[in-house]
């Protein structure tokens, strides 16, 4: 039933939208010319910081230039009870969620996906958010250059999510 639906449910939106639209009388494909072009000038605007993004976790990733940050915060982070496996991920986790997932990847092929490392990984991963993606592509999008508290507030989110998941997994088993 719920493959059904799931079937059925886009096929049913654009439905939806497209008779709406003509019994408002719109004219439905122009609307969507017009979206359409929005859209396109949107990803004109971001992609640059979206580029700068993807190259700067390459760089740090092939640089290992995160292993040795890695082990730099080793010690703090034994302190917080955060194992030093979950501390590139923790890192890379604020700027790109396809290279953490990577990341996480490799500590499920390393560990275990059914590990605590890799339970708390993937808690991790869906308590947390891609703080600088997210703050440079929607605020960079619309040409926000003073974002206030956004950043401190989102990074205390991320550690609330992060000390979440280490709790969860570890201190709940």
């Amino acid at each position: 039933m719920i493959q059904w639906i799931s079937r059925m449910l886009v096929p049913l939106i654009v439905s939806y939208i497209v008779g709406f639209g003509l019994l408002s009388r719109r004219p439905v494909f122009d609307d969507f010319l017009a979206g359409a072009k929005d859209g396109m000038q949107t990803v004109i605007g971001i992609l640059p910081t979206l580029i700068g993004l993807m190259t700067a976790v390459g760089v740090l990733r092939a640089s290992g230039f995160l292993d040795t940050l890695s082990g730099w915060l080793a010690v703090p982070a034994a302190w917080l009870h955060l194992p030093a496996p979950l501390i590139p991920l923790t890192l890379i986790r604020l700027i790109s969620n396809s290279a953490a997932t990577g990341l996480m990847l490799d500590i499920f092929s390393r560990y275990g996906p059914d590990s605590l490392l890799g339970m708390s990984a993937s808690v991790m991963m869906s308590s947390t958010e891609t703080v600088f993606y997210c703050i440079s592509i929607y605020f960079g999008s619309v040409h926000i250059t003073k974002t206030r508290y956004v950043l401190p507030g989102a990074l205390l989110a991320t550690a609330a999510g992060i000390a979440a998941s280490i709790y969860f997994v570890f201190f709940t088993n």
